[in-house]
């Protein structure tokens, strides 16, 4: 397993990495000469270089934590057949299912070098009397924090993995999987000793380091994955040990005072933005060190010089309620002609569609968005009086992929609303972990209890009317499933593209439900959506699986609107991704499920 992880460690050192605020810029500090990470200068290196090494660019600059919705099918990509949570590409042999194993041991991997080579022992952390300065024990905890927030996106991928507490030593170069109950059971213990001693801050000292929020919303990460999946049959008592962790999230941190304020240069300034950011992934553009990321321009028009290549898909564009608080296909609200008017304002922050306006080159210019004309309308300084006028639009021109050619109509818009920067090179910090998903955590651990109490319904209700929401209809409290399909719908419109939704989708154990079809997007060119009628929009199944989780069914009018996708399916094997072919040939007790 050694010579996999300083595999994988090269990989991932070859890539260009985004940076976490001005701790990362700084050069090293020289080291004492009795140990390398012994003195306060030397852990606090090899802590941020492990930092470092946590937004790995997982496509074309764009890090792992947001990528990772696009391989659910909440989000789908700009190849046919290519989301990875339908079959079409999950082997072994997938480049992300690859660069996502190798960049998370490459974390592990520094991180245990760091923790091995400490002058004190966990134990020590908590022992008043250890010869370690407060710096010291907060550089420890963060490396520990680091080390298992990648452990959880390994087996939320990939089930039972390998398992190193401590740096690899020559007899574990073949180790097997463990067990994920053991894994969890032992990471649990570990963040909640930290969680519960406070030596880490609940503010952190800079953006980007780990605070105390970060270490009990992991927690209860952990815990509610076991609990989903019931590892060794005590789901109740991980969804207890969830509710609890962020239920200590909550007493610390609040929300922000607009939905929006989280994913713009300004909003993230603002106090309360501050206190519900819980970790981000924080960069620079300092002329000395720039350091940015290229998400927004993997999800912007061609017409308005983006790449556009990663989208929405229909499965989570239809959860969105109206304003009045009832899903599209309830509520009196919705016009199938103008699916983006009367409806959850988060709608049109998360999602752009034809017909709405996208504004960018840092203010001064903006499109309408259209998918089906050869010329759209651009204006060209919005902040002066002037005139729409026509203009080439590439969307629909263009040979590459975009909104158009790949049949869907829609952009993901989230942190796309800053206008103070361009969306080519970005230095917005992008959310890791907020305290909303706590909230969200809070409510859905306790619903799994049947602990139907107050304290659940005005979690989530905090969390909708931060949005302007209504509070969700009283008639849903006291029953269960009814509660289950509420938090769900939240978790889906509150945390799109920030990371958790591939692992909710496996959790619900949805996959044949949402993979069960193809993909419909904008309808066909000789409708468009002014040609649709209230009957032309898709329905909900009212059975039990169905409804609970809001899935659009669009099969009784297929031919009104654009399909792709046609092959997906499910099989039960996807549940857990594949470890890479290449580590399998290297140890020969790693083993796949069957059919992989």
């Amino acid at each position: 397993m050694k010579k996999t992880i300083y595999t994988a460690i090269c990989a991932v050192a070859a890539l260009s990495l985004g940076s976490c605020s001005d701790f990362l810029d700084k050069k090293s500090t020289a080291y004492d000469s009795d140990g390398f990470y012994e003195s306060d200068a030397g852990i606090s290196d090899g802590v941020t270089a492990t930092y470092r090494l946590v937004p790995y660019d997982q496509n074309w600059a764009v890090p792992q934590a947001v990528m990772q919705d696009v391989y659910c099918p909440y989000s789908m990509q700009d190849e046919e057949n290519n989301t990875i949570s339908a079959g079409g590409g999950l082997n072994p042999d997938h480049s992300y299912v690859k660069s996502y194993w190798s960049g998370h041991w490459a974390i592990v991997a520094r991180a245990n070098n760091v923790l091995s080579g400490a002058k004190i022992s966990f134990d020590e952390l908590f022992d008043p009397n250890a010869d370690a300065s407060a710096t010291y024990k907060r550089r420890y905890c963060e490396a520990l924090a680091l080390r298992d927030y990648a452990y959880y996106n390994l087996v939320q991928a990939y089930g039972d993995i390998p398992f190193f507490p401590e740096a690899v030593t020559p007899d574990q170069y073949t180790e097997p999987r463990h067990d994920k109950k053991e894994i969890t059971d032992y990471i649990i213990n570990e963040l909640t000793q930290i969680g519960e001693a406070e030596i880490l801050p609940w503010e952190p000292e800079q953006l980007g380091r780990i605070g105390n929020g970060m270490v009990w919303n992991l927690v209860a990460r952990w815990a509610l994955l076991a609990g989903s999946h019931d590892f060794g049959g005590e789901g109740q008592a991980y969804f207890a040990k969830a509710a609890a962790a962020a239920q200590k999230v909550m007493d610390h941190h609040g929300l922000a005072t607009e939905f929006n304020d989280l994913f713009t240069h300004e909003g993230q300034a603002k106090t309360a933005t501050r206190n519900e950011i819980l970790w981000e992934y924080s960069y620079t553009n300092e002329s000395s060190v720039i350091r940015t990321h290229k998400m927004r321009y993997g999800h912007t028009s061609r017409t308005a010089g983006g790449s556009s290549v990663r989208f929405p898909s229909p499965m989570i564009a239809a959860v969105f309620e109206c304003k009045d608080g009832l899903r599209i296909d309830e509520s009196p609200l919705y016009d199938p002609t103008k699916p983006f008017m009367n409806r959850d304002p988060r709608f049109r922050h998360t999602i752009l569609m034809h017909g709405d306006t996208m504004w960018f080159n840092g203010g001064n210019s903006a499109i309408e968005i259209n998918v089906y004309d050869k010329t759209s309308r651009q204006y060209p300084n919005p902040r002066q009086k002037g005139k729409w006028y026509s203009y080439t639009n590439l969307d629909v021109t263009g040979t590459s992929s975009s909104c158009a050619h790949n049949g869907i109509g829609m952009l993901w818009n989230k942190y796309n609303e800053d206008l103070s920067e361009g969306f080519s090179d970005c230095t917005i910090d992008l959310i890791v972990m907020r305290a909303a998903e706590a909230y969200l955590t809070y409510a859905e651990a306790k619903i799994e209890l049947n602990q139907l109490d107050q304290t659940v319904y005005d979690a989530i209700n905090k969390v909708r009317r931060r949005a302007h929401m209504p509070d969700f209809d009283p008639a849903r409290q006291g029953d269960q499933d009814k509660m289950r399909q509420i938090v769900r719908r939240e978790r889906k419109v509150e945390l799109a593209m920030e990371g958790v939704l591939l692992t909710d989708f496996r959790r619900w154990k949805i996959g044949d439900l949402l993979n069960a079809g193809p993909f419909y997007g904008q309808p066909i060119p000789e409708i468009r959506w002014t040609g649709l009628t209230k009957a032309d929009m898709p329905t909900f199944k009212k059975t039990p699986r169905h409804d609970l989780n809001d899935i659009p069914d669009y099969s009784a009018v297929a031919d009104k609107y654009t399909s792709r996708d046609l092959k997906r399916f499910w099989a039960d094997r996807f549940m857990w991704w594949p470890i890479p072919r290449t580590d399998l040939d290297r140890n020969p007790n790693l083993t796949n499920p069957e059919g992989y």
